[in-house]
């Protein structure tokens, strides 16, 4: 009998990417995500959410969906948030697996080689963790506290709950409903898949400086707000 990895080459995948102001990144995300699927499997789809970017995006996405048959662009008119731009990718994946990672190639989408070969029929969610994260040292340390609170307020299982580095079976993200459209929709994606009791695994994976642009989260009036938020999400998931 043939591994699972060399028969899950016939296994569908989504691979999409939620896009904000990565201009200097995206037509690289997109490329090498298709070299990638198309060792993987041929019935494959990249989809890249714009979540209002005023950058030049929108312009470099349109170019590439003339060329590339397998790239579908939404684009959200106004900017929805993080949380936004997840629930959008999930909705439109139509594949058996879905992927996805962020638009600013701060991990190397040529990576998910090494989490697909992970599936198994009995492997629902492969999880990637930084094995080191290349950050300023205040993210990383706000990264550290964030990933600790997370792990004490809502019993999450997995080591690394900010790696956006995830392939996850379709069905089911089928049986959840993710209602956050701010970054904390991480905590209510893993905490409700891991309600479903289904199997996860994890994967180590790189990690990259920021070449291109800079993260919205880090900035302080962000931070209180994704407290708070997280706080409101703790009141809906756990109490």
């Amino acid at each position: 009998m043939k591994p699972y990895a060399t028969r899950a080459k016939r296994k569908s995948i989504s691979i999409f990417f939620p896009c904000y102001n990565d201009a200097g990144t995206i037509a690289s995300m997109v490329e090498l995500a298709t070299l990638t699927a198309k060792k993987l499997t041929r019935d494959f789809e990249i989809i890249v959410v714009d979540d209002g970017s005023t950058d030049a995006s929108r312009q470099i996405l349109k170019e590439l969906s003339t060329k590339n048959r397998f790239l579908k662009v939404i684009m959200h008119r106004k900017n929805k948030g993080y949380g936004g731009a997840l629930i959008s990718g999930f909705r439109a994946s139509q594949k058996e697996f879905v992927f996805y990672t962020d638009g600013d190639f701060q991990y190397d989408v040529g990576e998910l080689e090494n989490l697909y070969a992970l599936l198994t029929p009995n492997v629902d969610m492969v999880q990637g963790y930084k094995v080191k994260r290349h950050d300023p040292w205040y993210r990383i340390v706000i990264g550290d506290i964030y990933n600790l609170l997370v792990h004490l307020m809502f019993d999450i299982k997995i080591r690394d709950v900010d790696c956006d580095f995830r392939l996850i079976r379709k069905a089911i993200l089928d049986q959840i409903t993710l209602t956050h459209e701010s970054g904390v929709i991480t905590v209510e994606l893993v905490k409700k898949i891991q309600n479903t009791n289904c199997r996860i695994i994890e994967a180590p994976v790189s990690h990259f400086y920021r070449s291109y642009g800079r993260s919205q989260i880090f900035m302080f009036g962000r931070l209180i707000k994704v407290f708070r938020e997280l706080l409101e999400l703790w009141q809906e998931l756990v109490l």
